[in-house]
C-alpha cells in the first residue's frame, strides 16, 4: 500500500486559525474529503502539528467541531519527547491540546509510566488522570502485579512546572498496601531539582541504636539547594544535617555539616562543619579550599561520617602550563588520634613554589628552576620535647629554598645513551621555640652525575615486543651534613619510582649525601593481544655509610637491600603491581601488592603490606595488614560485595563489611552491615547496619538497572 505525503493544504483550506496553517503536517496511506467539512485519514496515519506528533490507525477531522476523532493505537509525543501519551481512542481538540483519551497511559521520561481508565488533555499544559495505577516497573502477563505502584483516585501533571499531583494516593510493594497520603506532590522523572521529601533510609549502630534519616531537599533558585537531613535514633540522639551547595558563574562551594544531641557524650552538642569549593580566576588560575571542624574526636565515627584521624583544611591558588606551575597554599590540621596534641603538631603551614622548565639553548639539553618558602608553626611556645616524639614542641620553622637542575642526553655508539646531569639546592632557614636547632641557618647542597642507558628490544612473530634496558647512574655528592631538623623527610620509599632519582628523601629539610652508583635492570613485554609484564630490578651502592636512612627504608648501609618491582595489567580488566625490599640473606625489609580486578561479574581491589618496625619513621611495631574490596554480581539484579583490613601482628580484624544490593529498572535496595574492631579513649568498636529503598524513575530515583525479562 503506497503512503501518501500530504503538507495538510486541506486543513489550511478548512478550519484550523490562521497562524497555525502553515505548520500542520499529515501522513497516511490513504486519504479522503467527504461533503465540504469532513476529512479521513487512514493506514499509518501520523500528524505534526507546532512540536507534537500523534501516530493513530484512523483520524477523521470535522471543520464544524473543529475536533479530531481518533482510532488507535493512539501514540502523542509531546515536544520535548519526554512525556508520551498512548491510548485506544481519542477525541481531541485540532491542535492537540485538549481533549479526552480512554484506556490510556502517560510514559514520562521512558520509566514513569501511569495507566488510566481516562486521561483529559487540558489547555496544552495539564494531563489529568483517572482512577491511575503509577509505576515504573516492567509489568508481566503472567504476573500483572509490579514491584512497586502507587494507586490514586486522580492525577494530574503539570508539564510546564513538571510535577505530579496525586490524590488519595496509596503506595504497594508487591501489591501489599504500605502507605496512603490523601494528598501527594512530586516532581516527573524529567526534573532534576524540586522542593521536598528524599527517600529516607535506616540506619542502625551497636552505639546509637535503630534511626531514621528523612532528607528535605529546598531549591534556592537556579544556582543553589539546601538539604536538611533529620536523623533520630531509638537511643535518645537527635541530629540535623544539611548540606547547601551554590553555584557561581566561574564555581561552585558546598557547605556540609551537623548538630547532634546523645547519650554518648552526655550534655554536650555535637557536631562538624565541612565547607569545599572550586573556582576559575583570570590568567587561568585555580582557586580551591576544603575547610573542616568537629567537636570532638569520635563524633565522625559515631556518626558513619569518616573515618580519617586528621582534619585537613586548606585554600590554594594554583596554574600549571606545560612548562610551569604555581601553587600557593596555607594548611591547618586538627589532630583526632589519641596520642597527639594540636598543640605540639604544626597546625598552620604555609607554602609558596614556582617551578619552571626550560630549555638551555646553546648548552643544550633541559633545564629547571624551583623556588619556594614553607613556614608552619605551632601553638606550643615550649623549647624542650615534652611528649617525647623527638621534636620540640613549640618548634616554628621558616624557610626559602632555590634549587636548580639540569639534564643533557647524547646517542653513544652501539645504541646507548648517556647523559649528563646534576642539581643545586641552596635553602635558609629560621627556626623558633626550639633548644636544640633554633636560630638562623642556611644549607647549599649539589649533585652532579652520569648516566648509561642501553635498552634492548625484540619484536617476536606474534607481534609482542621486549624492552631490556640496563641503567648505570654515578653520582657524587658532598658527604657533609649540616644541623638541621628533620621533619618532611622522615618517611622514605625506595620503589622503582625513584630507583634512579637524585635525591629519595621526599621532602626538602634532609638531602641524599654521599657519592653512590644507582644500578638497576628493566625487562618489559607488551603483547598484541592487550596483555603486558615487566619487572625491576635494582640496588644502591654507596661509597661509605652516613647513617641518613633507617633499617626500614631499604637504603640503609653502604649499599641498599634489593629492590624487585614487577607490574601486570591485562586490557582493562586486571591490573597487579608487587615490590619488594630484600637484604642479602633475602630476608624482607618491605613488601607491598595491590591488585585490581574488574571483570563482567566481579570486581576486587586488594592490597597488602609487610614493613619491618623502624623508630626513625615512628613504626615501633612491624606492620603486616590486608584490605580488601569486593564485589559479585550473583544475577544481573543482586550484587553482593565485602570489604575488610585485617592485622596481622595484632592478629585481628580491624574493619569488616558485607552488603547485598538489589537493581532492576524500578527499584534499588541496599543492606549493609560493617563492625569496627578498633578501640581508644575517644572511640568503642561497634557494629553499623544500614537500609535503603530507592523507587527508580520517581521522585529523583535516580537511573535503573537491567530490565526484567517476562516468563513465558
Amino acid at each position: 500500500m503506497l503512503r501518501l505525503l500530504a503538507l495538510i493544504m486541506v486543513l489550511l483550506t478548512l478550519s484550523l486559525p490562521a497562524p497555525a496553517r502553515d505548520s500542520a503536517t499529515l501522513v497516511s496511506d490513504s486519504l479522503e474529503i467527504t461533503g465540504d467539512t469532513r476529512l479521513i485519514a487512514q493506514g499509518n496515519v501520523e500528524v505534526f502539528f507546532k512540536g507534537r506528533r500523534l501516530t493513530a490507525s484512523r483520524i477523521v477531522f470535522d471543520q464544524q467541531t473543529d475536533r479530531l476523532e481518533i482510532t488507535g493505537p493512539i501514540v502523542l509525543t509531546e515536544p520535548t519527547g519526554q512525556t508520551l501519551i498512548l491510548a485506544s481512542q481519542a477525541d481531541l481538540a485540532a491542535d492537540l491540546s485538549e481533549g479526552i483519551l480512554t484506556s490510556a497511559r502517560l510514559v514520562l521520561n521512558q520509566q514513569l509510566q501511569l495507566a488510566a481508565n481516562r486521561i483529559m488533555r487540558v489547555s496544552g499544559r495539564y494531563t489529568a488522570l483517572q482512577t491511575v495505577t503509577a509505576s515504573s516497573c516492567k509489568v508481566c502477563k503472567g504476573n500483572p502485579t509490579p514491584l512497586w505502584e502507587i494507586r490514586a483516585r486522580r492525577v494530574v501533571h503539570d508539564e510546564v512546572e513538571r510535577q505530579i499531583y496525586f490524590d488519595s494516593a496509596q503506595l504497594r510493594l508487591a501489591g501489599v498496601p504500605v502507605f496512603y497520603i490523601p494528598r501527594l506532590r512530586m516532581p516527573d522523572p524529567t526534573l532534576k531539582r524540586a522542593t521536598g521529601f528524599l527517600m529516607p533510609s535506616i540506619r542502625t549502630t551497636s552505639d546509637l541504636g535503630t534511626g531514621i534519616k528523612v532528607p528535605y531537599f529546598i531549591v534556592l533558585g537556579k544556582s543553589g539547594d539546601l538539604t536538611l537531613t533529620p536523623y533520630l535514633t531509638a537511643r535518645d540522639s537527635q541530629t540535623l544535617g544539611l548540606r547547601y551547595r551554590q553555584a557561581f558563574a566561574t564555581g561552585l562551594i558546598t557547605l556540609e555539616g551537623s548538630v547532634s544531641r546523645d547519650g554518648l557524650v552526655v550534655g554536650k552538642t555535637r557536631g562538624y562543619l565541612r565547607a569545599r569549593g572550586d573556582f576559575t580566576l583570570p590568567e587561568r588560575f585555580q582557586l580551591s579550599f576544603d575547610g573542616q571542624t568537629v567537636t570532638d574526636p569520635a563524633y565522625l565515627l559515631d556518626y558513619g561520617i569518616d573515618n580519617t584521624d586528621r582534619l585537613d583544611s586548606r585554600v590554594e591558588i594554583t596554574r600549571t602550563r606545560r612548562n610551569e606551575h604555581i601553587s600557593a597554599r596555607i594548611i591547618s590540621f586538627q589532630t583526632l588520634r589519641d596520642d597527639e596534641d594540636n598543640t605540639t603538631i604544626p597546625t598552620v603551614i604555609a607554602d609558596l613554589t614556582f617551578h619552571r622548565r626550560f630549555s638551555l639553548g646553546p648548552l643544550g639539553g633541559e633545564g629547571g628552576l624551583r623556588l619556594q618558602t614553607h613556614n608552619h608553626n605551632r601553638t606550643s611556645v615550649s623549647p624542650v620535647d615534652g611528649n617525647g616524639d623527638g621534636i620540640a614542641d613549640g618548634r616554628d620553622v621558616g624557610r626559602i629554598s632555590a634549587r636548580i637542575d639540569w639534564r643533557r642526553s647524547f646517542l653513544l655508539p652501539m645504541g646507548i645513551e648517556g647523559s649528563v646531569l646534576g642539581e643545586v639546592t641552596a635553602d635558609a632557614y629560621s627556626i623558633a621555640d626550639d633548644a636544640t636547632f633554633g636560630g638562623n641557618t642556611s644549607r647549599t647542597h649539589g649533585t652532579a652525575g652520569v648516566e648509561l642507558r642501553w635498552p634492548w628490544t625484540k619484536t617476536e612473530a606474534s607481534g609482542a615486543v621486549q624492552i631490556i634496558e640496563p641503567v648505570v647512574q654515578l653520582l657524587y655528592s658532598s658527604s657533609n651534613a649540616e644541623s638541621l631538623p628533620n621533619e618532611d623527610s622522615v618517611l622514605v620509599e625506595f620503589d622503582e619510582g625513584n630507583l634512579f632519582a637524585l635525591d629519595r628523601f621526599p621532602g626538602s629539610d634532609a638531602v641524599e649525601r654521599g657519592p653512590r652508583a644507582n644500578v638497576g635492570v628493566s625487562w618489559t613485554r607488551h603483547d598484541p593481544r592487550g596483555w603486558s609484564i615487566g619487572v625491576t630490578v635494582g640496588r644502591v651502592f654507596r661509597e661509605a655509610d652516613l647513617g641518613q636512612f633507617g633499617p626500614g627504608s631499604g637504603l640503609a648501609g653502604d649499599s641498599s637491600d634489593w629492590l624487585a618491582a614487577t607490574t601486570f595489567t591485562l586490557s582493562d580488566s586486571v591490573a597487579l603491581t608487587g615490590r619488594m625490599v630484600l637484604d642479602d640473606d633475602l630476608s624482607v625489609t618491605k613488601a607491598e601488592a595491590r591488585l585490581a580486578l574488574s571483570g563482567p561479574k566481579t570486581a576486587l581491589a586488594t592490597s597488602m603490606i609487610w614493613a619491618v618496625a623502624d623508630p626513625l619513621e615512628n613504626r615501633l611495631e612491624p606492620t603486616e595488614e590486608i584490605t580488601f574490596d569486593a564485589s559479585r554480581k550473583l544475577t544481573a539484579n543482586w550484587t553482593a560485595k565485602a570489604s575488610g583490613r585485617y592485622d596481622f601482628v595484632s592478629d585481628q580484624g580491624t574493619l569488616a563489611g558485607m552488603g547485598l544490593e538489589f537493581l532492576n529498572e524500578c527499584v534499588r535496595f541496599d543492606v549493609s552491615l560493617s563492625r569496627r574492631f578498633t578501640s581508644s579513649t575517644s572511640v568503642t568498636p561497634s557494629t553499623d547496619f544500614g537500609l535503603s529503598l530507592d523507587l527508580v524513575g520517581f521522585g529523583g530515583g535516580g537511573s535503573g538497572g537491567p530490565t526484567r525479562s517476562c516468563r513465558q
